[in-house]
């Protein structure tokens, strides 16, 4: 079952349950998906990992607003983003814990045979590329530094 079809039973049984916050949820994460397939200009579906980047992005949003409106002491806003988030993270592969991603990134340096912060770039690529949809991008970067200098 692709992930447009379980997001669509998703809203059908939020509706059914009247739950409004996994509905709103849930129906930014269709329009999204929507926006993008119609952006291509393409009649087909867009890739698992597209979607995937998708869910994520939007997290972030939501998180990053919950940052804000906490920073601002307004709690009162900023549950709702987190409970969106949390509802859209269900959708999303399971992320890597921190010693996990740090044995990845310890091996791509080790396999590259760089050191020094002048590498973090060509690291970041590499590890990017094999831990998309599993860690997150600022997550990676922390580590990325730690074990370069």
């Amino acid at each position: 079952m692709s992930l447009s079809a379980k997001i669509m039973d998703e809203i059908k049984n939020a509706m059914r349950a009247k739950d409004t916050l996994a509905l709103e949820s849930l129906r930014a994460v269709k329009s999204a998906i929507l926006l993008a397939e119609t952006e291509t200009g393409s009649k087909e579906a867009i890739s698992e990992e597209e979607e995937i980047k998708i869910l994520q992005r939007l997290v972030k949003q939501r998180r990053d607003s919950a940052a804000i409106y906490v920073g601002q002491n307004r709690p009162d806003l900023a549950e709702p983003e987190l409970a969106q988030a949390a509802v859209i993270e269900k959708f999303l592969p399971a992320q890597l814990t921190e010693p996990e991603i740090e044995a990845v990134v310890a091996k791509i340096i080790a396999s590259e045979g760089v050191s020094g912060m002048a590498a973090m770039g060509k690291i970041m690529g590499l590890a990017s590329s094999e831990l998309a949809g599993k860690a997150d991008g600022k997550t990676i970067s922390t580590i990325v530094k730690k074990l370069l200098s």
